[in-house]
């Protein structure tokens, strides 16, 4: 039998195209470290499980769920810089989808994608930089205690709670603040470009916007939920696969880094101290938009 017409009666494997696939990466909770056994997000806690979502093979695109009230600034800008980094080597597009809160460092974290989308009663924005603390000069002369202090460097103690107040130390963190500040309005300008449309005293004052109105200053690109959009985008098979963050065997073991609040069993009376003040320092930085 001519071998051309014999081929013509072999079944034939059609091979489908593949559906288009998204990485989501959970960015949840306060950003950066509270203690030596509970963190919040962190570049070393996520930076392997950032290069996983990067690693999918025939990737379409990653998606941040960033639901953040803030923290650290260092490691907002560290998280965020891996993501852009990987985002250019892979040429990948990222997508932010912003849930109950992306304010100040996780609104920082929204910005390192190319896309934001919110709810509508999303909290958005937050462009700003504070410190807080408090002073018990009156407290401990009322107690009787004597402050002992020793330093060598004048400017080695700044801001003692313990101290009267120096207007110089003031000076020198308004300084900071100033410059961490002028760091983060030139990263959102940067990623947001010609989109904000609003001016620095409206959008760098501080302030946070629900949805809608971060919408109207540029701040995010459109009101809409994950599966909505990557759907739209990408249609109506788009896998979204899930990237998580898992503890290794010795860190279950000893019920080390559950996040917080809460604790493990096992943990000692100094571990579930930390934890508990992991927890009150975590707690505030939500409380500040009422959460």
């Amino acid at each position: 039998m001519d071998i051309v017409k014999y081929l013509r009666f072999l079944p034939i494997k059609r091979f489908r195209e593949p559906p288009p696939r998204v990485a989501v990466l959970r960015l949840s909770g306060a950003i950066g470290s509270f203690g030596p056994l509970r963190q919040g997000l962190t570049l070393a806690g996520l930076e392997a499980t950032i290069a996983r979502a990067f690693e999918i093979p025939r990737l379409n695109a990653v998606a941040l769920a960033v639901n953040s009230p803030g923290g650290s600034p260092v490691q907002s800008e560290l998280i965020a810089g891996r993501i852009r980094a990987l985002a250019k080597e892979k040429d990948l597009p990222v997508f932010a989808f912003c849930e109950d809160v992306a304010a100040s460092g996780g609104y920082w974290l929204a910005c390192a994608a190319d896309e934001i989308y919110a709810e509508r009663s999303s909290i958005v924005g937050s462009i700003g930089v504070v410190s807080a603390g408090f002073g018990f000069t009156g407290a401990i002369e009322r107690l009787g205690i004597e402050r002992r202090l020793h330093r060598r460097g004048r400017h080695k103690v700044m801001l003692d709670p313990f101290l009267p107040e120096d207007p110089e130390d003031v000076a020198r963190l308004e300084d900071i603040q100033d410059r961490i500040h002028q760091a983060f309005k030139d990263y959102v300008r940067d990623r947001r470009g010609r989109r904000l449309k609003g001016d620095d005293e409206t959008l760098f004052n501080g302030d946070v916007w629900t949805g809608e109105a971060a919408l109207a200053l540029g701040l995010i690109d459109g009101l809409s939920d994950m599966r909505t959009t990557l759907r739209d985008r990408f249609g109506e098979k788009v896998v979204m696969r899930r990237i998580g963050a898992g503890r290794g065997w010795l860190r279950r073991r000893l019920g080390i880094g559950g996040g917080f609040p809460g604790g493990s069993a096992g943990e000692t009376g100094a571990e579930l101290a930390t934890g508990a003040l992991t927890a009150i320092k975590a707690r505030a930085l939500w409380a500040r938009f009422g959460l």
